[in-house]
C-alpha cells in the first residue's frame, strides 16, 4: 500500500500536529506533504520524515506569518502530484483536504473541522489578529473566495473522518458530507493522579481571544485565587498579561514532567472556549482533575455534570463566578474522571485509523 499524509501547514505544534506525527507512525514510510514547514517551530518532531512543501515556502515572511497568504493556499496545495500513491490521508482544520487525487487514489480526510474563518468565524478571524483597517475592507471580499474553494474542494473527498460529534455535525452542515467519528489522540501514559495538591486553579493553551482566557482572568482578579495559565505565545498574550491581576501567573512552556505536575495538583481546570475537539481538557482528566468549562463545542460530550466537572452556559466572567463560588474539589473522584480519559489513548486512536483506513482502501478497490 502506497500512502501518502498531508497537512495544512507544519509551523507550530499543537493538537493537529500531534494528531499527524501519530498518523505517521503507524506509516513511517509516508512521505508528508505541506503548504510550509518550519523544523524548530515543530521542535524537530517530523525532522526525519521526508517532507515536500508547496512554493510558499519560498516566500518570504511565510515561515513567520502564513495568515497573510490566503489567497495562495488552495493553488499551492493543489499543485501537488499524488498519482503514484494508492491512498492519500489529509489530515486538515483548512486546505490539506483540497488536494487533487487522480481516479483511482482514494482521498481519506481526517477533518479537524470545516474551516473556520471561512464560515462561522470570519469576523472573529479578522478580528483575532489585527489586520490593518485598509487591509480589513478586503477581507470579506477575500472570503467569499475562499469559502467557494473550501466548498468545492469538500468534494474532492471521498471519505471523511470527523475529529468529535460537534465536527461531524459541522461536516454535514457547511459540506453536506457524514462521516466517521474517530477522537484525536492524547498522551494519557504521560498524566497521572497526584494525591498532593495544591492552592490554585488551571489552563492550558495559546493564547488566542477565543479560547477566552480573558474573562477567566477578570473572574479570577475580583476573586484574587491563584491561577496559573500555561501555554505558548499567541497574538491575545500582551493584551492578556496586561489586565491580569497579582494572583495570575504565566508559566510559558513547560517540561513534560512538569506539566504534568501542575496539571495534577491543580484543584480544577478550565475550559472557557468552544473547540472542535480540546486535547488539553482530556489531558486534565487524565490527571484526575474536574473540568468547569463553557458548554459549547465537543467538551460537552466527554464531561457530565456533576461527575466529571461543572458547566457555566454563557461566556462571561460573571456566569464563571457563580460556577466557581459553588466549585468543591473534594465533590468529584479523580480515579473516576482519568477512566474516562482513558478511551482517548494513543494506542486505540492508532489502531482505530489503521483499520478504518485499511478497510476503505479494500472497499474502494473492488
Amino acid at each position: 500500500m502506497k500512502i501518502a499524509l498531508v497537512h495544512d501547514y507544519l509551523i507550530q505544534y499543537g493538537g493537529a500536529e500531534r494528531v499527524l506525527e501519530c498518523i505517521a507512525e503507524i506509516w513511517p514510510y509516508a512521505p508528508v506533504y505541506t503548504l510550509i514547514y518550519d523544523e524548530e517551530k515543530t521542535h524537530g518532531i517530523f525532522k526525519k520524515k521526508r517532507i515536500y512543501t508547496s512554493f510558499l515556502q519560498n516566500f518570504p515572511y511565510s515561515r513567520k506569518n502564513h495568515r497573510i497568504f490566503p489567497p495562495l493556499m488552495p493553488p499551492a496545495i493543489e499543485q501537488f502530484d499524488f498519482s503514484q500513491y494508492d491512498i492519500v490521508l489529509s489530515d486538515s482544520s483548512s486546505y490539506a483536504k483540497g488536494i487533487i487525487t487522480p481516479p483511482e487514489t482514494l482521498h481519506i480526510c481526517y477533518c479537524h473541522t470545516p474551516m473556520r474563518y471561512a464560515w462561522d468565524d470570519c469576523q472573529k478571524y479578522i478580528d483575532e489578529f489585527g489586520f490593518p483597517n485598509f487591509v480589513k475592507k478586503f477581507i470579506p471580499f477575500l472570503m467569499n473566495y475562499i469559502r467557494v474553494w473550501d466548498r468545492m474542494s469538500a468534494e474532492r473527498v471521498d471519505e471523511y473522518i470527523a475529529n468529535s460529534r460537534f465536527v461531524a455535525g459541522r461536516i454535514k452542515k457547511y459540506y453536506k458530507k457524514d462521516s466517521v467519528v474517530i477522537n484525536p489522540p492524547v498522551d494519557i501514559e504521560k498524566f497521572r493522579i497526584d494525591e498532593k495538591k495544591e492552592d490554585y486553579f488551571l489552563m492550558v493553551g495559546r493564547l488566542m481571544t477565543y479560547k477566552r482566557f480573558d474573562i477567566v482572568i477578570e473572574a479570577f482578579n475580583k476573586l484574587g485565587w491563584p491561577l496559573k495559565i500555561i501555554g505558548g505565545q499567541g497574538p491575545d498574550e500582551k493584551r492578556l498579561r496586561k489586565i491580569a491581576g497579582s494572583s495570575i501567573e504565566f508559566t510559558g512552556r513547560l517540561s513534560d514532567e512538569e506539566l504534568a505536575k501542575t496539571y495534577a495538583r491543580a484543584k480544577a481546570f478550565l475550559f472557557p472556549q468552544e473547540e472542535d475537539f480540546g486535547i488539553v481538557a482530556i489531558e486534565a482528566m487524565a490527571s484526575g482533575r474536574p473540568i468547569i468549562a463553557f458548554r459549547g463545542g465537543d467538551i460537552v460530550e466527554h464531561v457530565s455534570e456533576g461527575q466529571e466537572g461543572l458547566f457555566f452556559s454563557e461566556q462571561t466572567p460573571e456566569a464563571l463566578l457563580e460556577v466557581l463560588k459553588k466549585f468543591n474539589p473534594d465533590d468529584f473522584d479523580p480515579h473516576k474522571i482519568r477512566e474516562k480519559a482513558l478511551p482517548f489513548e494513543r494506542k486505540l486512536f492508532k489502531t482505530k485509523i489503521k483499520n478504518y483506513v485499511e478497510n476503505s482502501l479494500q472497499k474502494f478497490k473492488q
